[in-house]
């Protein structure tokens, strides 16, 4: 009778894992029990079952918080795809046929990547898989990050400046920073030549201090040793383009978000401030489904054909940049996570 309780809990593996797994990732077994609608109880008895099973200490416990023993990173590496794959079996399964009629695909974004980057590859994905449904989250970066770590998420779409050890990016489109001013501006006048030092008497319009292109444009001018002042803070690109038409300032901006009808002047300034990329941000080991999978493919080809159609078009006139609209070039806003804000 001695084997009975070890073979149910071998019966139960699964669960043992995946409650094991999703305490790991998140470094808390009341927030994987919450996540997992179980109780801290039972997901605590499922991974002491484990711990049992294989003789070791899986976690070592601090309080509310766990962190992963040797043994315990061993076998996360080891159960963490396999979870994740039998948890996306089915879809997988019938993708093996060509079977993409139906599922779910949620994606992690911020609002200039929804705006911008998303809508043709969600019109393409769209129109040929009309019965999968999908789910746009619109997050921080610092949110996608922890939607993508809860698997609340399949991916998200962004820009990251750094990272982190368990998150993997991969660079789909890349944009370019631009000065914009309204078209009458000093400055629209010096398309080629503008400086820091041009840039710095004038007020700027900026998003919010704790959004990534607010913290660029403070370091690219301190380590320069440029005064500028904010005359400012918007959330926003559409907000922020509109206000500097109207005249109340200029802003810093990457050409992302410009269309290319805009009554603005879009100056270059590649010489100050890097290039960004927005791609695909996922949990490392994330076992894609093969909805993700498919969509991201046509998200890549979408922006593959139009960076080719951009280099067969003129170069604009002076002062008057196209954005990725006419461009098809793309440089991102980085941010702290998957979504991006500007």
């Amino acid at each position: 009778m001695g084997s009975v309780p070890n073979l149910y809990y071998k019966q139960n593996r699964l669960k043992q894992l995946r409650a094991f797994c999703r305490a790991a990732r998140l470094g808390s077994i009341s927030t994987a029990a919450e996540s997992l609608c179980l109780s801290q109880p039972a997901v605590s008895l499922q991974i002491q079952a484990l711990e049992r099973e294989f003789d070791t200490t899986l976690f070592e416990r601090r309080g509310p918080q766990i962190k992963l023993t040797p043994e315990g990173e061993a076998l996360y590496k080891l159960a963490d795809p396999l979870v994740d794959g039998i948890d996306k079996l089915h879809e997988t399964f019938a993708a093996c046929f060509g079977q993409l009629e139906s599922g779910e695909l949620n994606i992690a974004a911020g609002e200039s990547t929804i705006l911008y980057i998303l809508p043709e590859p969600l019109r393409l994905f769209a129109q040929a898989h009309p019965h999968i449904r999908i789910k746009l989250h619109n997050v921080t970066g610092r949110d996608g990050l922890a939607m993508l770590r809860r698997d609340e998420v399949d991916f998200a779409v962004g820009s990251l400046l750094e990272v982190p050890e368990d998150i993997s990016y991969r660079p789909i489109v890349t944009y370019h920073p631009k000065l914009i001013t309204p078209l009458d501006h000093p400055l629209a006048r010096k398309p080629d030549a503008v400086r820091l030092e041009d840039i710095g008497p004038h007020g700027l319009i900026l998003p919010p201090r704790h959004l990534s292109t607010w913290r660029m444009v403070d370091l690219v001018f301190r380590q320069n040793e440029v005064d500028y002042h904010v005359a400012l803070e918007a959330g926003g690109w559409e907000v922020i383009k509109k206000y500097v038409e109207l005249g109340l300032g200029i802003s810093i901006v990457t050409d992302v978000c410009l269309t290319g009808s805009e009554r603005l002047a879009a100056l270059p300034l590649d010489r100050y401030f890097p290039a960004r990329s927005y791609g695909v941000v996922q949990r490392q080991g994330r076992h894609l489904s093969p909805q993700a999978l498919r969509f991201i493919d046509i998200m890549e080809r979408a922006h593959a054909l139009s960076e080719e159609a951009a280099a067969v078009r003129p170069p604009p006139p002076p002062g008057r940049q196209r954005g990725p609209g006419a461009s098809g070039k793309m440089s991102s806003p980085s941010t702290s996570g998957g979504g991006g804000r500007p």
